[in-house]
């Protein structure tokens, strides 16, 4: 079984004085994709470039204190691709494949960090250009090799993914336009939803992310917005999903699957 988990940590200095490191341990996945790492490679030398005794291959901001990706596994990888070959985005460290090619076998491993448009117009464009430049990447991507995408895509897809959805329905995060964009992904372009296949009519246990405003946390009025998307042969070997709550170590909850290969 290969065990992955994915999580945003909203600042690894943060989240590693939560207790994450000591939950790795105990978790023990043979993978960890972490989004928002909030440091640069100066901040992560000697510190954060492992974690719980894991290796960790990154894609840095250009801007200190912001965004960034990172793979930390016990994997050896035989090729790392960092970045979308995007000069906008790349700049902003949301992208990093880890690729596991074998003689027999063309996989990937890869953390993505989608743009939030929640802070107003300007980045809510920003996050559509980045979703017409992910999406063709990843179909090329799937015409060539099997892969799992792990990240914080920003987008909750139904209804069914948010607590509040009806007054929701014109926030960044459950627009129309972003919601046609994830149906197209997972309909045309072939990829699955892993937790969905999984838990297809899931509510209130399916949410990954909850405001730090009022009690979101507590009343469980939360989002669900973190992903493993996967193409259908490493999909269809997911075995159980499960979305860790009982430590908090970010606004973001790990979602960990285990897969059968």
């Amino acid at each position: 079984m290969l065990t992955l988990t994915s999580l945003n940590l909203n600042g690894i200095r943060s989240a590693t004085t939560k207790g994450l490191e000591a939950w790795l341990g105990t978790a023990q996945p043979d993978c960890i994709c972490v989004q928002e790492l909030k440091a640069q490679a100066s901040d992560m030398a000697g510190n954060f470039d492992t974690l719980a005794g894991l290796p960790g291959y990154f894609h840095f901001a250009e801007k200190k204190g912001y965004s960034g990706v990172g793979i930390y596994t016990r994997l050896q990888p035989s090729d790392v691709v960092v970045g979308l070959g995007d000069a906008e985005f790349d700049a902003e460290g949301r992208y990093v494949e880890l690729r596991l090619d074998t003689p027999r076998q063309r996989r990937s491993l890869i953390s993505c960090y989608f743009p939030s448009g929640s802070s107003g117009p300007e980045r809510q464009q920003a996050k559509y250009r980045f979703l017409d430049v992910v999406y063709p990447h990843l179909l090329r991507l799937k015409a060539e090799r099997n892969f799992i995408l792990c990240g914080d895509v920003n987008i909750a897809h139904q209804e069914i993914d948010l607590k509040n959805w009806k007054s929701n329905q014109k926030n960044s995060g459950f627009l129309p336009e972003e919601r046609a964009w994830m149906t197209r992904l997972l309909n045309e372009g072939g990829l699955v939803d892993v937790y969905r296949r999984l838990h297809p009519t899931e509510t209130d246990a399916s949410y990954t992310w909850w405001s730090n405003r009022g009690q979101a946390y507590a009343k469980n009025v939360g989002w669900r917005l973190d992903y493993h998307l996967a193409t259908p042969t490493l999909a269809e070997q997911a075995r159980n999903v499960s979305i860790y709550k009982a430590q908090k170590f970010s606004d973001h909850a790990p979602i960990t699957v285990q897969y059968a290969i």
